[in-house]
């Protein structure tokens, strides 16, 4: 029999503590896909991580002193590897953070598996992400794996469905009178302006759901701003704040851009964007993240075995 089949996971990674946020921002702004510093990239990355790790902690501190993604992904990987069977093993890499790609790859290889098909775990392409990802992934596997990177899958069916159900069952909780919030990691618009096709992919994914939902009601908008430079609009908290004004009075937010939860969605939406709307008048509910639905574990099951087929 053939040796077992590779999946590997990929993502950014978070700090599995407090003392690993500054070295995980290190790291970060050390890769020149999320900001291209030239050959000041590395004494840039330093002294970022050093003025930001301080604010970024007190968030961390609020959702118990580490990111969840590390567990989430990992848990990911075992629903994945039980779905797909005994001939395969799923590993998780992170970009960022342990476990590093290379760590994956270098169990694999003493496994003695040679074929892998990785998963960027960013649904919507985007040069900042899902590019650095592939990219590392691809200089450490090439000339020791047969493999298959999954890019983009923005618009799969069961993808969607996965969404979809989390989604109605948010509605069927709290009533059909919650205005729907699509909400998305954004990215810098000179990023955008180059051609990168993020934004698009976003509004594909939100397409199909509205689409499958039949919606006729909501909003796309954009988190997580940092930084001096002009980004995508409209911002999250803007909306929020504009939707008050219209009198509504309560808003479903769906993290559309996220597979699992982690500082963007447990932070930034559970606290600052709740507290901001409590404020305004509003109620704010959150869709679960789709961590390890058993829909989202059966999509990225049937990415696998398409891919090995021959899909794209």
């Amino acid at each position: 029999m053939d040796s077992k089949i590779g999946v590997l996971l990929l993502n950014m990674g978070g700090p599995d503590s407090l003392s690993a946020i500054k070295p995980f921002l290190y790291n970060l702004f050390s890769d020149p896909y999320i900001v291209n510093f030239g050959f000041m990239q590395k004494p840039l990355a330093w002294l970022i991580s050093n003025l930001r790790s301080g604010k970024i902690k007190k968030a961390y501190e609020k959702i118990g002193g580490k990111s969840p993604l590390k567990e989430i992904t990992e848990a990911q990987a075992r629903a994945l590897e039980e779905a797909l069977g005994d001939n395969f093993k799923v590993l998780v890499g992170m970009r960022y953070w342990h476990p590093f790609i290379e760590e994956a790859l270098q169990d694999f290889l003493k496994l003695k598996i040679k074929k892998v098909v990785a998963i960027s775990l960013y649904p919507q392409f985007c040069r900042a992400t899902t590019l650095s990802v592939c990219e590392k992934f691809k200089e450490l596997a090439d000339g020791y794996f047969d493999f298959k990177i999954i890019k983009s899958w923005c618009d799969y069916p069961l993808f969607i469905e996965a969404w979809v159900e989390n989604i109605e069952r948010s509605l069927k909780k709290l009533g059909n009178d919650c205005f729907l919030l699509f909400s998305a990691h954004g990215i810098p618009i000179s990023l955008h302006k180059k051609g990168d096709p993020y934004i698009s992919e976003v509004e594909r994914t939100v397409k199909a759901i509205t689409n499958r939902m039949n919606l006729k009601q909501f909003k796309i908008c954009y988190q997580s701003r940092t930084g001096p430079v002009k980004w995508v609009e409209p911002s999250t908290d803007e909306v929020i704040k504009d939707l008050s004004k219209e009198g509504i009075k309560k808003i479903l937010i769906i993290p559309v851009s996220f597979v699992s939860d982690h500082i963007e969605t447990l932070y930034e939406i559970d606290f600052v964007y709740k507290k901001m709307a409590e404020e305004s008048g509003v109620k704010l509910y959150r869709v679960d993240s789709l961590n390890t639905s058993s829909k989202f574990i059966e999509a990225l099951k049937n990415l696998v075995l398409e891919s090995l087929e021959g899909g794209s």
